[in-house]
């Protein structure tokens, strides 16, 4: 069992206060390998004077000296890759191919972009030639930052990153089932050399720590990233000190697959819902299909999902492991349930564990056909493989099923005429739309609409989110 206990605050590793001890579970095999303490609200007191204490000194270093220790981070994380990509692996589930590949590669990229986004910043500049006003973009302050275990590294390097690079200091609350690799972040910090008490981390849940840190009228600013029921906890939380709140939340992606996409459009909208496990908060989980086309495409999605491979995390290859915790798996069996008594068709998968794994937290990858919008399998963020494919008539019948949730996340349209691939695009109520498969780059802004956020993260969008603007009058 490993001994994780230490929480990290002023730039060395400190004992909790108060004894709080929780074990880490492997979901591949349930078997608790590492013990992590639970901070308290003195815990937080200490990480946030820490915080408080070093933005004197840090935000006033030169942007030219942090660009020098952000690049001294990615080169240390490039030398610890495989120790990242298995730790992730153990922490949350995802098998060791795809832990490297999509994971750690993730955290990666973030940090080189934010480093080039650093470099063409301006902190400031004249409002126009005519006028003596002069804009300053200052660092916001102290910040709270909360990140989920579905995405560990990538949501870490989402918010650390650019809170460091325009000169915030913060305490980062990583989860609590999936806390360990951003206790080795902490250690790739440490070794970079940036300045002690500018990065802290204390471990702990949301009613505890999550909360202290929310509500601590020190803090300046909450990013978090999670499930919109905590969100909206976060947000009354924070209400009382009016600091800023950034919310990247759930989702109930809409994928709309006209009779004329590519021929392979179904079977990778099933592949990209099964990935990481289902565990996706943009995830195309709700499947349109025109009516014309609609036979076949439930006979493709049923073989496709038929196809996958379930396995532990440890072992290399092209399959999908585990979701991250019996709460988790719970839940989405009781979704798949509730889909078999409200009507919906089971053509792929169902509730039982795929053969050879009864140890550990295995869903197999489940589609349902001749789906409503009204089920739950429809409205609720199930977090785990299952489809649901829903048939249209028309355009504006698909583009109104994917509209009519109360998320606004990310959703996808596959069609080879561009008019209407276009044209769909604009109608979704979303942040993020994609076309025909295509991905997002580095440094475009990812958030949601409605109940799945407010604000960006990635790129100047990301930089921006921590900084106030101060205007001048009378400059020259």
């Amino acid at each position: 069992m490993r001994d994780k206990r230490k929480f990290y605050i002023n730039g060395k590793w400190v004992n909790p206060i108060i004894k709080n001890d929780l074990e880490v579970i492997n979901p591949s095999n349930e078997v608790a390998y590492a013990t992590i303490s639970l901070g308290t609200k003195s815990d937080v007191n200490l990480a946030v004077d820490s915080a408080k204490n070093s933005f004197l000194t840090w935000n006033n270093v030169s942007k030219k000296e942090k660009i020098k220790l952000l690049e001294k981070l990615l080169s240390i994380y490039k030398n610890r890759w495989d120790d990242i990509t298995q730790t992730i692996s153990e922490e949350m589930g995802a098998p060791l191919d795809w832990s490297s590949s999509a994971q750690t590669s993730s955290g990666f990229d973030h940090i080189d972009d934010f480093i080039q986004r650093l470099k063409e910043f301006e902190f400031e500049k004249k409002f126009n030639e005519n006028s003596n006003n002069y804009i300053i973009y200052e660092p916001i302050g102290v910040c709270g930052l909360i990140t989920p275990w579905n995405w560990p590294i990538n949501q870490i390097t989402l918010k650390v990153i650019p809170a460091l690079a325009v000169g915030c200091t913060m305490i980062l609350k990583p989860s609590e089932i999936a806390p360990l690799s951003g206790m080795l972040f902490a250690e790739l910090i440490h070794e970079a050399g940036f300045p002690a008490g500018v990065f802290n981390l204390v471990n702990g849940d949301g009613a505890g720590v999550g909360t202290d840190l929310s509500s601590h009228t020190d803090i300046d600013m909450i990013s978090f990233t999670g499930s919109t029921r905590a969100g909206k906890l976060i947000s009354k939380n924070a209400a009382d000190t009016i600091k800023r709140v950034c919310l990247e939340l759930g989702g109930k992606g809409g994928n709309i697959v006209f009779a004329d996409s590519h021929p392979n459009a179904v079977r990778e909208g099933v592949k990209n819902i099964m990935s990481n496990s289902g565990q996706s908060c943009d995830a195309p989980t709700r499947m349109l299909v025109e009516k014309s086309i609609y036979k076949r495409a439930i006979e493709e999605a049923a073989d496709e999902a038929n196809k996958m491979k379930v396995d532990i995390a440890s072992k290399k290859g092209n399959h999908i492991g585990p979701v991250i915790s019996q709460k988790q798996y719970d839940k989405i069996i009781d979704l798949i349930n509730s889909g078999i008594e409200e009507g919906a068709r089971l053509v792929a998968g169902g509730p039982e564990k795929p053969n050879g794994l009864e140890k550990g937290y295995f869903v197999k990858p489940t589609i349902f056909t001749d789906v409503t919008n009204d089920m739950r399998i429809a409205k609720e963020e199930i977090f785990g493989p299952v489809l649901s494919i829903i048939p249209f008539e028309d355009e504006d019948e698909a583009v109104s099923i994917v509209n009519d949730t109360s998320y606004g996340l990310g959703n996808y349209v596959q069609t080879q005429d561009k008019e209407k691939a276009q044209r769909v695009a604009r109608k979704f109520r979303s942040g993020g739309v994609y076309i025909n498969g295509h991905s997002a780059d580095p440094g475009t802004p990812f958030g949601g609409y409605r109940q799945s956020g407010n604000g960006r993260e990635g790129g100047d969008w990301g930089l921006e989110e921590y900084l106030e603007i101060k205007t001048i009058c009378g400059w020259e």
